[in-house]
């Protein structure tokens, strides 16, 4: 996919976040900086801790305070900095232009309302609908999601329904005043196959339909080929690669990439009764005490590791055409 040439939708620029913990201060995203165009799909990927849902919650000006803070950078969107807006101002983006769908829609839908009563609420706050009016909207949402019977499953409460329908409702949440951003934090999770496959195809569609940018949470690399045009790859609150997917997916640089798209299962022409050997990162993702150091956090899990890893950060740069990696040793080397 080609970058636009007009702004983009949204720009994130070397954002801190801070967090207080017993070892003392630490920025758990650091000096991230990233771009969205509008109709987009981007994927964050890493593993899980590298502060991929924490991205998430700073664009949407969540970020839990105290403990944690904006410390420096810049998230704009339409050209405002959203750091800069107040709690009330940032209560009318977040629901309306900016949407999210979170990990698990049991824990993030209210249990003792209606699902139509929770969609409505959306639709009265952002778009002042009167009740009746909100409540039709209601049920045209849960048909939009493909909820079966949305008229009377309107009136039913969470726990009433299958996980793959509550996260369906979450879907129609998220959309009720068709946002220009819709960020999905894993949205699939613990959910089986076919209505993981039945989730990534409604967002798809959506996406086409509303003309919604979507960026999309996940640790698996095989989710971001099918779903994004681009993709930021995180370790340790860092974006360590960044470029077009199917550039990245075919030629990565950064072996924390390469590791990540090693451990994929493939799928092969010939069906063999040898299980596949897939390959694995040695060691484990940094603790948050190492989180801002002034190296390369990658350095004691990679084979390529030199002196200069082990006492220089890494700075992000271009590699080829539309790319860039953040490693002072990048090899290209495909899956």
């Amino acid at each position: 996919m080609t970058r636009s040439h007009t702004a983009p939708l949204l720009r994130v620029r070397d954002l801190v976040v801070e967090f207080a913990t017993r070892e003392g201060t630490v920025p758990v995203l650091d000096r991230l900086s990233f771009e969205l165009d509008s109709g987009a799909t981007l994927g964050l990927v890493g593993e899980s801790g590298c502060g991929k849902s924490m991205t998430a919650l700073a664009v949407m000006g969540l970020i839990p305070s105290p403990p944690g803070r904006i410390a420096a950078g810049s998230v704009h969107f339409e050209g405002d900095d959203l750091t800069r807006f107040s709690d009330a101002a940032l209560r009318d983006v977040r629901g309306n232009a900016i949407s999210m769908i979170f990990q698990e829609p049991m824990t993030s839908l209210n249990p003792v309302y209606t699902i139509g009563e929770q969609i409505a609420e959306v639709l009265r706050r952002h778009q002042g609908l009167a009740r009746r009016a909100a409540w039709e909207r209601a049920v045209e949402l849960l048909d939009s999601v493909s909820i079966p019977l949305p008229g009377r499953r309107v009136h039913d409460y969470p726990h009433q329904l299958s996980g793959g329908m509550r996260q369906r409702v979450m879907i129609a949440i998220a959309l009720a005043c068709r946002p220009r951003i819709l960020i999905a934090d894993e949205p699939t999770t613990a959910l089986d196959v076919t209505v993981q496959a039945q989730i990534f195809d409604l967002l798809q569609a959506l996406r086409e339909e509303t003309g919604t940018a979507i960026i999309l949470i996940t640790h698996d690399m095989g989710v971001v080929a099918e779903m994004a045009e681009r993709v930021a790859v995180m370790y340790a609150g860092r974006i360590v690669e960044e470029g077009p997917v199917r550039e990245i997916l075919s030629e990565p640089h950064h072996p924390y990439t390469q590791g990540l798209i090693s451990s994929v299962p493939h799928l092969s022409a010939e069906v063999s009764d040898e299980p596949e050997d897939l390959a694995e990162i040695p060691g484990i993702v940094p603790s948050l005490a190492e989180f801002g150091k002034e190296r390369c956090l990658f350095a004691p899990r990679c084979p390529r590791a030199g002196e200069r890893c082990r006492d220089e950060r890494p700075v992000l740069g271009a590699i080829g055409r539309h790319c860039q990696v953040a490693c002072w040793h990048p090899g290209a080397g495909g899956p």
